[in-house]
């Protein structure tokens, strides 16, 4: 079986030291290929190395959490970087980007319209290199389709919602967007019975896996606050993880390991056409 993590922030610091022994474990656990996407213009040409050197794939993109920061020349060395790796085998999309309203300061003016702003006008530099979005979302499915609906038109706008975690009703929005929907750790959590209620219920041509490593880990690794205030330290999420999570998946929608190993793979390279290349 051969899986594909659909979003792994490989080039994290936590990963900083060991980052290719990280990768070569998951591969070794048949994790055959990581989209690796960026979050700031700052990290834009170690992603794009990182995935060239561990034969992955990468996304650029200003993710909401550093709109803040962001400046008109940060959007403007966007467009010129995909026109300039436009031809890259390994650029698959414009990601991560987004909205995000579960911190407080950026779901208030002016980070809310900031945000706002950087989120359509990267829609519309995907438009315009023909690349598909991988979408952080988070408290703001509502106002993100919204936007994306006015991208839709004759050619619209295709791609991945990552850690989806929205209503069954916003889920087939997406799907009906012609997206794909992520699911990782957070579903391996008995208490999170919505998530798992979609992950079971979904058609299973909406869905793609992944482990967001280092972030969102799954339950076995996962230490609450009161623990980690004991010197118990979490443990670190790889994509290594990604099998373990996929087995989860499985047993939820009664459905063999090898099948959903074909179906998410499948589904990630509909969902990021450039990857059919590299999967062969």
């Amino acid at each position: 079986m051969q899986w594909i993590d659909s979003h792994c922030h490989l080039d994290a610091f936590e990963f900083g030291g060991d980052v290719l022994p990280v990768r070569a474990q998951a591969r070794a656990q048949g994790v055959a290929h990581c989209v690796i996407p960026a979050v700031h213009v700052a990290n834009f040409e170690a992603v794009r190395l990182l995935a060239h050197s561990t034969r992955d794939s990468y996304c650029l993109g200003i993710h909401p959490l550093y709109v803040g920061q962001a400046s008109e020349d940060d959007l403007a060395t966007l467009d010129a970087q995909l026109t300039q790796h436009h031809d890259d085998p390994r650029l698959v999309a414009v990601g991560e980007i987004g909205l995000d309203y579960f911190v407080p300061a950026l779901s208030q003016s002016p980070l809310l319209e900031k945000q706002e702003y950087f989120y359509r006008a990267q829609l519309r530099l995907a438009r315009q290199h023909g690349l598909p979005v991988v979408l952080h979302v988070r408290r703001s499915v509502d106002k993100l389709l919204k936007h994306l609906r006015d991208f839709s038109g004759d050619k619209p706008l295709c791609g991945i919602a990552h850690a989806f975690n929205g209503s069954e009703v916003q889920a087939a929005e997406f799907l009906k967007q012609g997206f794909k929907l992520g699911f990782g750790g957070a579903v391996t959590f008995e208490r999170a019975l919505q998530l798992r209620r979609l992950v079971s219920s979904l058609p299973l041509d909406a869905l793609v896996l992944e482990t967001d490593a280092p972030d969102i880990p799954p339950h076995w690794l996962y230490t609450t606050a009161e623990q980690r205030s004991t010197g118990v330290a979490q443990g670190r999420n790889t994509p290594g993880e990604l099998p373990r999570i996929a087995e989860v998946v499985a047993q939820l929608r009664g459905l063999a390991l090898s099948d959903l190993a074909a179906a998410t793979r499948a589904n990630t390279c509909a969902a990021l056409p450039k990857l059919n290349a590299l999967m062969v």
